[in-house]
């Protein structure tokens, strides 16, 4: 099986700077693996463990200092990187972003057999990449997965979490799932794949490696924009402790200017 594990560089620091198209400056800042896909490379390394013949690449899109968080997933056990960096990939929505990746797998990785993802990503947390890169592919997707269960007989079985409980799923593959955080310790680096990785040279492609127009990413192919970012300011609210259903009551009515409504 052929795994491919989508991951993001996200900003590592509350001091964020906009560019004048509103979005995130991402050169320069401290960086670092999206929560979300620390789970969803998780779960392709348990695979590797579980089964036989499982070969992982990570993917990521975004400024060459990527390439660093890249060369941390070899050296937890991935076989291969794929770094997408050019500047008019700069400033993509989900839907560019995601047509750009999905774009890059059908040229650079036709043969693959599963995409995971993180469900969100936190610098954005629109959950929409993931199913982006799903319609690009014309494959099914699955997402809210909280679990792997097993692969076999070319299906993989998974647990999705829902509002009112949990079900499981069977997909055939190729196929795209979107993990949530699970419950365990991610997987640490051991010195053999620290030296493996730092010896590992990171596979780079531009807009021009993957057969896209450039009006077809980044901001000139992106249908929706920011129109405003901004930090909200502090709201200096005041606390009202009470101890008693009765004393809330008090409370709410003096709030309410002592109307019985």
């Amino acid at each position: 099986m052929k795994i491919v594990v989508c991951i993001k560089q996200v900003p590592d620091t509350s001091d964020i700077k906009w560019t004048e198209n509103n979005t995130i400056q991402r050169e320069g800042l401290e960086s670092v693996m999206n929560p979300y896909d620390v789970y969803a490379l998780e779960a392709a390394l348990k695979l590797k463990k579980s089964y036989d013949n499982i070969e992982i690449t990570t993917l990521s899109m975004g400024p060459l200092q990527a390439g660093d968080m890249l060369k941390k997933t070899l050296a937890l056990g991935v076989d291969n990187a794929i770094l997408l960096s050019d500047r008019k990939f700069a400033a993509a929505d989900t839907y560019a972003t995601g047509k750009t990746i999905g774009t890059a797998i059908k040229q650079k990785l036709p043969d693959f057999d599963l995409i995971i993802c993180g469900q969100f990503a936190i610098d954005g947390d629109t959950a929409q990449t993931g199913p982006s890169i799903a319609n690009t592919l014309n494959i099914p997707q699955v997402t809210y997965i909280q679990e792997i269960i097993s692969s076999e007989n070319g299906e993989l079985k998974v647990r999705r979490e829902l509002d009112d409980g949990t079900e499981i799923v069977k997909v055939k593959l190729p196929a795209l799932i979107c993990m949530l955080q699970d419950y365990f310790e991610p997987a640490r680096a051991r010195i053999n794949g620290i030296i493996k990785a730092q010896n590992s040279e990171i596979t780079t492609y531009g807009l021009d490696d993957i057969g896209l127009l450039p009006e077809e990413a980044g901001l000139r192919g992106s249908p929706t924009y920011v129109s405003k970012a901004f930090r909200p300011e502090p709201k200096n609210t005041e606390c009202v402790f009470v101890n008693s259903a009765e004393e809330l009551a008090e409370k709410i009515q003096i709030c309410k200017g002592g109307k019985n409504d």
